[in-house]
Formats: structure tokens, C-alpha cells, sequence
């Protein structure tokens, strides 16, 4: 299968909002909770975002958020999981970030999560809590850099 890694226009945020809510962890309880705006804002004024394509559609997409130097949203579509598309996100929207600012990012996610081990095997550090019931995991510009690829 060709999957084809660029830059989210915003054309693809309907998609984005489909594969968002059709994830198995880390769901939102109000789907109605993250608006089409919200998304155009975080991909186009508070940072940047990438989706990952197949003929398809778009079946996986990363946001990081420049303003709050945080990862707004990493998410891949359960049909495709453990194909290496949360990873290729992953790495173009970190070299992205770091290519813009030497600011730790952080982002939270659920504990007991396949996305809590993917974040500790990809260097990220459990720094605390995020909220009530997230773990908050930061990535430093040195990290990033000198990471074992």
C-alpha cells in the first residue's frame, strides 16, 4: 500500500474529523467537543499539520500547536495501524517543530494506551499529569536531535 505523507490542507479536515472519532483510545467523550474551526486554527494559525493518504483517503494526522508548544494531535485510523504511518507523522511534525523553535513541546495522553508506549519508546519523558487523567510527557529540542534513530 502507497502512503503518501504532506502537508493538511484545509480540504482535509472532514477527514481528519472521521478518523479522530473513529479511534479506539484516547476518544473524545463529546465528539462535538473539537469544531472544524478548531481544526482550521490549529492547522493553520497556531501551527501546522500532516495527514498521511492512501488512495483512500486520509487515514492518519499529526498537529503540533507553535502557540502552547504542544502536540495538539497525533491520530492514526484503526484499519491502519502498525503500518508506520503514527511514526512518519510523528517524526515530520517534530522535525517541523524543532525546525522553528528550541521550546520543549509537550503533549498528554491516556495512561495503559498503545499511545503511552509509543511515546516512551520514541524518547518522550513522563513529566506529571495532565489534567485529572492524562500523563503529560515533554520532548526537548536536545532530545529530539540526539535521538537513535
Amino acid at each position: 500500500m502507497n502512503i503518501v505523507i504532506r502537508e493538511a490542507r484545509l480540504e482535509d479536515i472532514p477527514q481528519i474529523q472521521v478518523v479522530r472519532n473513529t479511534v479506539k483510545e484516547n476518544t473524545l467523550s463529546d465528539p462535538s467537543l473539537v469544531s472544524n474551526a478548531d481544526c482550521e486554527e490549529f492547522l493553520f494559525e497556531r501551527g501546522k499539520g500532516w495527514v498521511g493518504e492512501t488512495e483512500s483517503g486520509i487515514v492518519g494526522f499529526s498537529i503540533a500547536d507553535l502557540r502552547e508548544n504542544n502536540i495538539w494531535a497525533l491520530f492514526v485510523h484503526p484499519d491502519f495501524e502498525n503500518q508506520g504511518i503514527g511514526r512518519k507523522l510523528h517524526d515530520i511534525m517534530l522535525n517541523w517543530y524543532f525546525g522553528q523553535t528550541k521550546e520543549n513541546v509537550w503533549l498528554g495522553t491516556s495512561p495503559n494506551t498503545r499511545a503511552e508506549t509509543f511515546y516512551r519508546k520514541s524518547g518522550w519523558e513522563e513529566t506529571g499529569m495532565h489534567g485529572k487523567s492524562e500523563i503529560k510527557f515533554e520532548m526537548t529540542y536536545n532530545n529530539w536531535k540526539n535521538r537513535k534513530s
